[in-house]
């Protein structure tokens, strides 16, 4: 059976929104991991407070602690934010602070900058939020680049955009906008809802996709793994199979309970991939 090297296993702050910064770079040092995304949640680093001071804070906290960013990945679906809002002001406010979310990425050492595609309003045609979303990313990704930072791009479920919400769309997206600087990002249950397969994203993407949430659903949900129904040991066996060598990682926020012991929550992860992996991280 293929597996996975330990240097694509990295850390994230996913379910410790309720823990401070310091004590999370701690935590996630002590399982072992020296790579991590860095969800951009208030209060560790939102794009609503990401002062100057901030932003240092959070590098020397990183550096303290051994740790380095892969990549930066500000919240977007919950936060008032939305790169392809029919709404003019609140669509070019979006994006601003997006290119600010690249400047972050170069001032933390980050490779990857994360994106999704916002989303339009439902009475609209689906065309014009899609026209929005691929001007905002092409603006976006050109600002990044500037800075040697690249961009991935997710899809999100149907209930969370109207825009690309499937692999078939994001390879149309990319394709649309053009950027060699933009690669792929692989969500367990964003590919098991769109009905996409392990082998539609190799196919379709090649090198490009470059990063994976590993995450259980029934088949939605962010939940650890064991607590869905998804077959995640078999994904897991198929992109070791077909030479993926991008990062993986956790993304478990889908039951609050996580957030009440996230520490539990990442163990159990860590646990269910050890055999998948050549030397996992460490679990508590």
């Amino acid at each position: 059976m293929s597996q996975f090297k330990v240097d694509q296993l990295i850390g994230a702050n996913f379910a410790f929104q309720h823990y401070a910064f310091e004590r999370v770079a701690e935590i996630l040092r002590g399982f072992g991991f020296k790579e991590i995304e860095l969800w951009g949640i208030a209060p560790h680093l939102d794009l609503f407070h990401a002062t100057d001071a901030h932003v240092r804070s959070v590098r020397e906290i990183l550096a303290q602690n051994g740790l380095t960013v892969w990549c930066f990945t500000p919240e977007q679906v919950i936060y008032p934010i939305n790169i392809a809002s029919g709404d003019g002001a609140y669509r070019r406010d979006s994006v601003r602070r997006f290119c600010r979310a690249a400047d972050i990425c170069a001032e933390l050492g980050a490779r990857y900058l994360f994106l999704t595609s916002g989303r339009g309003y439902e009475h609209d045609p689906p065309q014009e939020a899609w026209a929005r979303s691929a001007q905002s990313l092409a603006e976006i990704a050109a600002h990044a680049s500037s800075l040697g930072v690249r961009c991935l791009l997710e899809p999100l479920q149907r209930v969370e955009t109207n825009v690309v919400t499937n692999a078939a769309g994001l390879r149309e997206m990319l394709d649309q906008i053009g950027a060699d600087t933009m690669d792929v990002v692989l969500d367990t249950v964003g590919m098991a809802t769109a009905g996409d397969t392990v082998a539609d994203y190799v196919r379709l993407f090649g090198p490009r996709l470059a990063h994976v949430q590993i995450v259980d659903g029934l088949p939605a949900g962010h939940l650890v793994w064991g607590d869905g129904k998804l077959p995640i040991g078999q994904y897991l066996d198929d992109l070791a199979a077909s030479g993926y060598r991008g990062k993986l990682t956790f993304e478990p926020f889908g039951n609050g309970s996580y957030a009440l012991d996230p520490v539990a929550a990442w163990t159990r992860n860590l646990k269910a991939i050890e055999p998948h992996m050549t030397r996992a991280p460490t679990a508590a």
